[in-house]
Parts: C-alpha cells; sequence; structure tokens
C-alpha cells in the first residue's frame, strides 16, 4: 500500500486556506469506491499485497550530538583550568571568545546585509572593554565602550560616504551587544568568590538552556515564539525555570559566600527569564540575516555567537543580584 499524507478532517486546505471540495470516487489507490452492479470477471485478479509501511522515525536534534559533548566537554576544561588556576588567564579566555564572536557577526552583516562595521576597532576595544572591566570595574567598562563608539565612528569616516550611517550603527550595537556585555563576566570574576560566583553564572545558564531543550523535545506541545524560534515551547520554558531555579537554590546555598537557598530561587528565575530572551534575541538575528547559525568554528554548536547568545544577556543579570545579595567584594 503506497504511503500518503495524512488528510485533515476538514478536508485538504487549498493555497489560501479555504476547505477544497471533496472529489467524488477514491482520492487514493488504496480508497475503497462506492461498490456498483458490473459484470462478474471470468478470472478475478487477486489484489497485490500491501506494501512494508516505513518505519516512523524519531524525533532528531538536527546536530551531531558526539562532536557537540566534545567540544563542550574541551571548551568546559579550558573554562575551568584557567578560572580556577589563574583568574587573568580567564581574562584572556573572554577576550579571545569576544574578539571571535565580533568577527562572526560583522562577517555574517557584511556578507547578508552589506553592512561593513568596522572589525579593527570593534576588535581592539573589546578586548580592551573586558580588560577595562576587570581591573576599573563598572566605570572603567562605560569608558571603553565609549572609546570604542568613537573609534569606529572614526575609523569609517576612511571609507566613502555611502552607507556611513548603517556601518556606524551596525558597529555601535556590535560593541554593545558582545564586548560590554562580556564585561559583567570579567567583573563577577573581581570578587574573593569569583570563580565561584563565574561558574555559578555558567551553570545557571547551561542548566537553564539544558532544561528547556529537554522537557521542550519531550512535552513541547504550544510554542513560545514561533515566528522567531518554532523550536521553542511554553513546557521548554517552564523546564528551563523549573531546573535553573533549582539549580540556583543549590549554588547560592554552597558556593557563593553568605548566600542562601531563597536567593538561589529568585537568581534561578532570572536567569531563565535572560538566557531565554538572549537566544530568542539572536534567533531574530539569524531570521533577519537569514542563516541558521552565525559560525562553523564549533562542530555540533556552530559559532562563537551561538554559544554566547544566551550568556551576554545574562552575565549583567547575575552580576546585578549577585551584587544586591551578598555585595560585589
Amino acid at each position: 500500500m503506497p504511503i500518503v499524507p495524512d488528510v485533515p478532517a476538514g478536508g485538504f486546505q487549498d493555497g489560501h486556506g479555504r476547505g477544497a471540495a471533496h472529489q467524488s470516487g477514491p482520492l487514493f489507490r488504496d480508497e475503497t469506491p462506492h461498490e456498483h452492479p458490473q459484470e462478474p470477471m471470468s478470472s478475478p485478479t487477486p489484489p497485490p499485497p500491501p506494501a512494508p509501511t516505513a518505519p516512523r522515525q524519531k524525533k532528531s536534534a538536527g546536530r551531531d550530538l558526539g562532536a557537540a559533548i566534545g567540544v563542550g566537554v574541551g571548551l568546559g576544561a579550558v573554562i575551568v583550568a584557567s578560572l580556577f588556576i589563574w583568574k587573568p588567564a580567564f581574562v584572556g579566555v573572554i577576550a579571545v571568545a569576544v574578539v571571535v564572536g565580533l568577527w562572526e557577526l560583522t562577517s555574517r552583516l557584511q556578507e547578508r546585509k552589506a553592512i561593513k562595521a568596522p572589525l579593527v576597532p570593534l576588535a581592539v576595544g573589546g578586548a580592551a572593554m573586558v580588560v577595562a572591566g576587570y581591573v576599573r570595574g563598572p566605570e572603567g567598562a562605560w569608558v571603553a565602550m565609549a572609546l570604542t563608539a568613537l573609534a569606529v565612528l572614526v575609523w569609517r569616516m576612511t571609507e566613502p560616504p555611502e552607507g556611513y550611517l548603517k556601518d556606524v550603527t551596525a558597529g555601535v550595537f556590535a560593541a554593545f551587544y558582545v564586548p560590554f556585555l562580556a564585561t559583567f563576566v570579567a567583573m563577577l570574576l573581581t570578587a574573593d568568590d569569583g570563580p565561584q560566583r563565574v561558574l555559578t553564572f555558567l551553570i545557571l545558564t547551561v542548566v537553564s538552556d539544558t532544561g528547556a531543550y529537554a522537557v521542550g523535545w519531550r512535552f513541547g506541545k504550544h510554542k513560545l515564539a514561533p515566528r522567531i524560534s518554532p523550536g521553542k515551547t511554553r513546557e521548554g520554558l517552564v523546564g528551563a525555570v523549573a531546573f535553573a531555579m533549582a539549580a540556583g537554590a543549590l549554588c547560592m546555598e554552597f558556593m557563593i559566600d553568605d548566600g542562601s537557598w531563597w536567593q538561589g530561587l529568585l537568581l534561578g528565575l532570572a536567569v531563565a527569564a535572560s538566557a531565554t530572551l538572549g537566544d530568542l534575541g539572536e534567533s531574530m538575528i539569524k531570521r533577519d540575516l537569514g542563516i541558521k547559525d552565525m559560525g562553523t568554528l564549533l562542530p555540533g554548536h556552530g559559532g562563537i555567537m551561538d554559544r554566547l547568545d544566551s550568556l551576554l544577556p545574562t552575565a549583567p543579570v547575575v552580576w546585578l543580584l549577585l551584587a544586591l545579595f551578598v555585595g560585589t567584594s
């Protein structure tokens, strides 16, 4: 029996969403027609045996899971080693991630939209921004951000004026979106328990993403934002909140000096919200650009920016809440 598409209960839909009229007689070869009197056949031919039905395919994540796990474990090892062995080494890891992320973002903008955000002042200013945030705190980060924006404006003046406004606007956006938000990770590190704060930030973000994926993959039925990210569901958001709040309570109770479990519940709730919004924000950018991933540097993950999407907007949220709960020193 040939495999045929399912027919909705209300009949077929035409191209404009209206119900198409049901034709008389069988629509498919395996549909039984109405019987009519007819002359008996002398030697009826037996019907052919039904064709085997193709097995139903299982859900797939759509990526190379083995490569994704291997890359994730490798990145985690580098982060943890630099975080607990020598703090400046982790600041260097942040700066490298920022520069690569800026390269991916500006490259996609030029390829897909012909927007030429100047990479050189963004890369130099972005790395300086991370270092300034670690050494001088929020004031240093803001000053570096302002100087980077000024450098973008001046650098672009060396080229023809056509497209100047869109190029510098994209450049200032890139400076804020990638390096400025990343400076809050460096500022988390400056506290006495800085490595534990950064690790808490990373754990909560990863756990939120994992909870959203696991619960959404298994139970997701109601779309969260179908026009932006069709794969995200409301059930997945509930999973993200539940997983992040549980992880937050444990991290605040056992990893953060003077932290309490109830503060971890609030922190986990905020992380789930900011991580989800960050993921949707980058999905919006990628849909506007007409691409699936920002890069191909990380097998099974895409590019650096595809891993930073939920981390970047979550960093200032975690820094602010920890400052309110237990201070910045």
